[in-house]
């Protein structure tokens, strides 16, 4: 009996061990690097990113604070950040915090990259399709096409759902075949096409050139998170590239 006890004990410290492990941030289990999963961020370096404009990666206003990247609220200044590779169709998943009255962003199909200086210093911002991350009490959320989860400025989240402050949220971007999805904690709250107008408005808006011919429209980008002078942490970054 007291051996039998014994291995029980033993089978239940592993058992946790392995359940402690997969639960641990900013990893892939097997099937996921089977399936063909990526991290974008390893929880402990900025490999793999830099600044939306391409310097380096942007230590004045993104810090690494407990296995996050974190966007810091500075006076001199806040620029976006953006993976090295870029992207045409994917599965990207993601977890997010925000503290009360947060704003953030997670952007993709990146038509352009504003740069500019102001009273509050350097910014540095990507124009494209936007996962909108804010409270729902944020001026912003007032509006339903700026609710957590929505295309920034063009479809509003069904269902809305507010998200969990001051705990991790978990989002999902899907992109394929001229269609995209954003999900919020298990639900999908957008399901629409590239080609809808109101995509396509913002697109071609942030596409558009201040003299000359307009642009066509970029098809593949980088994935860009935003610092909007707002503390905001992101981990378990991860994609899946699709045909």
């Amino acid at each position: 009996m007291i051996g039998f006890m014994v291995k029980a004990a033993v089978i239940l410290v592993a058992t946790t061990g392995l359940l402690c492990a997969a639960s641990e941030p900013n990893r892939l289990t097997d099937d996921e690097r089977h399936a063909g999963w990526r991290l974008l961020f390893d929880g402990r370096t900025t490999n793999g990113w830099l600044e939306i404009t391409g310097k380096p990666f942007p230590a004045n206003c993104w810090s690494i604070e407990n296995g996050s990247l974190k966007a810091m609220v500075r006076t001199d200044g806040a620029q976006d950040i953006r993976t090295k590779d870029s992207f045409r169709s994917f599965d990207l998943q993601f977890d997010w915090k925000l503290p009360p009255g947060g704003n953030s962003g997670v952007k993709y199909l990146i038509q352009r990259v504003d740069e500019w200086t102001n009273r509050a210093g350097r910014q540095a911002r990507a124009r494209g399709i936007e996962y909108q991350i804010a409270d729902e009490h944020h001026a912003d959320a007032r509006d339903p096409v700026r609710r957590a989860g929505s295309v920034y400025s063009a479809i509003a989240p069904n269902p809305m759902i507010p998200p969990i402050l001051g705990s991790f949220n978990h989002s999902r971007i899907l992109v394929r075949g001229g269609h995209i999805e954003h999900w919020l904690n298990g639900t999908k709250v957008v399901d629409t096409a590239i080609d809808m107008p109101e995509v396509q408005k913002v697109l071609r808006g942030n596409r558009t050139t201040k003299s000359g011919p307009d642009l066509p429209l970029l098809e593949e980008s980088p994935i860009a998170i935003q610092n909007h002078s707002s503390e905001a942490w992101f981990r378990n970054i991860k994609i899946r590239v699709l045909e």
